[in-house]
């Protein structure tokens, strides 16, 4: 196993930290260096061997220099060194694993999505609305947000009542805004449909719709009931199948059918699986909508050697007593390398980190005494890209109607690509400065860099078998509001003083669509 590389900065504790760990926190983060134990690594050529000898401050600097490139010569027996991913903890561990090591993203899925402890089986629920509201009897926008707020407390409260964990709640634009935001989706797909359907014999091919991560089933219900009373014909030969990881979820998505006042559809298919565990190939033109569910996908985390560019991929370290700690190796794992080069391709080598200095100032920086050897973090959406080869490969023929956020506030402090890692406490929400929580009791979520992800998207997916030699898929992004122009009844989400939430909220999300 290649040897664990830290900064400079971090190994002054080399000289002074005991062999023996004092337990911390499960929630507080170790210091990025590893302890004396670890065999770490610098690179630093310029040091002369014989750095002892020089005098004054200079030889100072390259006599400490000369100490921080000695490896420790004992290994500390109490480093995990069993090495797991989110899918074996899914199948084997019902509590948070302890005396592990994984990589950055094997952790943050973990966290996110165990079956036992994962904080979308324990923790997270989606703020819901019975019916939805009629805009015209607000004032404004800020009249609209007080009542949400209003129902939003009185369910916290309620949960407080019953429950003794505290539960976030959080919402979507399907939810507040039902059923015209749901209406507004199914409006892009009918369009889509009848424009590549028109001319074919019989009408073309039925209608057939994907969803992934469905929430409560809100969207599917509104899409289907749209199309049910615009479309009927359409509707009579169309296929809904939502494809939902938590069977907690699958099972509400399923009891919409059976709610009062709803007349059921007949042709939903609920499929209670990840969609990284997909293996069957859908031949037939289809829609692929995933709303609100890739900024919970895991990320990986790199670091670059400021000499030679040079990508370390962290990993970390769960000990027995619960506490955290994050280390790097040279990037060995397939799924990053393979990320990082499709991103290297589509890029100017300077733009490819932003991470990553420009040469010259990496040049004037090693000169510096003491300087880190390593670039500040980077979070890499590799699941997002192995999602991208999942569609090429298995929906070769689908059109993606795909929406999140595009920027966040309170993401982590000094790390590129970063999340919001946070929890709810005393009925607020408290953000975080580490993705290193304990497990399952913290919602991560990541801003997507919808440029950067629809170049990667049109890549993976031209090489369908569907598509011609050198020819590109083409996708385009959209902001919430350009979307809604397109596509929804505006007349149905304005207020009485002409502001329209369905155009003013979630100026934040964008769309990819294809």
């Amino acid at each position: 196993m290649a040897r664990a590389v830290v900064e400079r900065t971090k190994l002054r504790s080399l000289a002074t930290r005991s062999a023996k760990r004092q337990p911390q926190k499960s929630t507080t983060q170790r210091p990025a260096a590893s302890s004396a134990q670890n065999r770490a690594e610098v690179k630093d050529e310029k040091a002369p061997a014989n750095s002892e000898q020089q005098p004054g401050f200079k030889g100072y600097i390259e006599s400490v220099r000369e100490i921080l490139r000695m490896p420790a010569t004992t290994a500390d027996p109490n480093i995990p060194t069993k090495r797991v991913t989110a899918e074996y903890c899914a199948e084997r561990y019902t509590t948070p694993p302890k005396n592990v090591t994984m990589l950055t993203r094997d952790f943050i899925g973990d966290s996110l999505y165990n079956p036992s402890y994962g904080y979308f089986s324990k923790q997270a629920l989606i703020f819901s609305p019975k019916k939805g509201y009629d805009f015209a009897r607000f004032r404004d926008s800020a009249d609209f947000l007080k009542t949400i707020g209003r129902q939003y407390e009185e369910i916290e409260r309620e949960l407080d009542d019953i429950r003794s964990i505290p539960r976030q709640l959080w919402h979507t634009p399907t939810e507040i805004l039902k059923p015209w935001y749901g209406y507004s989706v199914a409006q892009h797909i009918v369009r889509q449909h009848k424009a590549d359907q028109s001319g074919k014999p019989g009408g073309g091919s039925p209608l057939t719709v994907y969803e992934m991560g469905g929430g409560n089933g809100t969207l599917m219900m509104n899409i289907l009931d749209h199309i049910r009373e615009c479309e009927p014909e359409i509707y009579s030969r169309m296929e809904y199948n939502l494809v939902e990881i938590s069977p907690k979820l699958a099972k509400q998505q399923a009891s919409q059918q059976s709610r009062k006042h709803v007349v059921p559809h007949a042709n939903v298919n609920i499929i209670n699986q990840s969609i990284f565990d997909w293996n069957t190939t859908e031949d037939r033109p289809c829609f692929f909508v995933a709303m609100e569910v890739i900024d919970n996908f895991a990320h990986d985390v790199v670091r670059f050697d400021y000499e030679t560019g040079e990508p370390y991929q962290a990993f970390v370290r769960v000990y027995d007593d619960g506490e955290f700690e994050e280390y790097y190796e040279p990037v060995s794992d397939p799924l990053i390398r393979n990320y990082l080069g499709v991103r290297n391709s589509l890029v100017s080598p300077q733009h490819r980190s932003a991470a990553l200095p420009p040469a010259f100032y990496r040049r004037i920086r090693s000169q510096l005494p003491l300087a880190p050897n390593l670039s500040k973090p980077e979070f890499l959406p590799t699941k997002a890209f192995e999602f991208c080869k999942i569609l090429g490969r298995y929906f070769p023929r689908h059109r993606l109607v795909l929406s999140d956020f595009y920027k966040l506030p309170d993401t982590l402090p000094g790390a590129v690509g970063a999340p919001v890692v946070q929890t709810r406490f005393n009925g607020s929400m408290v953000p975080c400065e580490t993705y290193l929580v304990q497990p399952g009791w913290f919602d991560i979520f990541f801003p997507t860099d919808f440029e950067l992800l629809r170049r990667i998207y049109d890549v993976e997916c031209s090489r369908s078998v569907h598509t011609q030699p050198g020819e590109l898929t083409r996708s385009r992004v959209c902001t919430q509001r350009e979307f809604a122009i397109e596509n929804a009844a505006l007349a149905q989400t304005r207020t009485r003083s002409g502001e329209n939430p369905m155009l003013d909220f979630y100026e934040n999300n964008k769309f990819l669509l294809s």
